[in-house]
């Protein structure tokens, strides 16, 4: 609770040094410890309900729909027919309310490592956890690395919704973790995964984009603005193995 101060909620972190964002807070509805993480929930003055997670802003009420939209349909839109996806995180159910919008999901798996996001949307974020009742949906709680070794070229589409480069989640901007997802894919399928941002992590996503298109045929950057997020934008690394698509 040492980042809410005479009313105002601050963020500020080591992957943007020199800024800060600060939104004014009317109530905190939520504050505990999960066994990964620190999960804080509080009313803002203008953005409605915002989740933070380890003092970083994860979504807002207001402007949530710029990042889940973007990460979810361009992806299933490049696809010609995603019948089975993989969401990897996105325990806020953001992504996974917008990936059921296609009519060609027949499935969707996601793997959300814990347990405690998604019993803390379902509570205060509502619109975005509605569709985690969808009959689409098969729920695994736990890690998304061992989900993926034990189910090789099964998806058309795998979309990662992860926190920022840093702790456990870092591990998922490495080579690695694309050579894993490329495995789970089916011949033709494709991923996206957040990929940060132009104006603070330059470097970090050329490196991505240079070992991406050492493991893919098609490799690109995306992006959407967003006022919550540092510096208002953030990225998508978007990947295929489809050489046409």
């Amino acid at each position: 609770m040492n980042k809410i101060k005479d009313g105002w909620f601050g963020e500020s972190n080591q992957l943007w040094p020199g800024q800060a964002m600060s939104l004014q807070v009317e109530n905190v509805l939520f504050h505990e410890k999960s066994k990964y993480q620190d999960v804080l929930v509080f009313k803002s003055k203008t953005y409605g309900n915002v989740l933070v997670l380890d003092g970083v802003i994860q979504c807002t009420e207001r402007d949530e729909f710029s990042y889940q939209e973007m990460l979810a349909h361009i992806p299933l839109n490049s696809h010609p027919r995603p019948r089975k996806v993989l969401i990897i995180g996105g325990g806020d159910g953001g992504i996974l309310r917008e990936v059921i919008k296609h009519p060609d999901v027949e499935r969707v798996d996601q793997c959300e490592i814990d347990d405690k996001v998604i019993e803390v949307s379902k509570q205060y974020l509502p619109k975005m956890a509605e569709s985690f009742s969808s009959p689409k949906l098969h729920l695994h709680v736990g890690d998304g690395f061992e989900y993926m070794k034990a189910h090789q070229g099964q998806y058309d589409v795998i979309i990662t919704d992860s926190s920022d480069p840093v702790g456990p989640a870092s591990s998922l901007f490495q080579k690695s973790y694309y050579e894993l997802m490329k495995s789970a894919l089916k011949p033709d399928g494709i991923l996206a995964c957040q990929g940060e941002c132009l104006w603070l992590h330059l470097e970090l996503i050329k490196g991505m984009l240079e070992f991406c298109r050492s493991l893919f045929p098609v490799s690109d950057y995306a992006y959407t603005t967003i006022p919550t997020y540092p510096s208002g934008q953030i990225g998508f690394i978007l990947c295929s193995k489809n050489p046409i698509t």
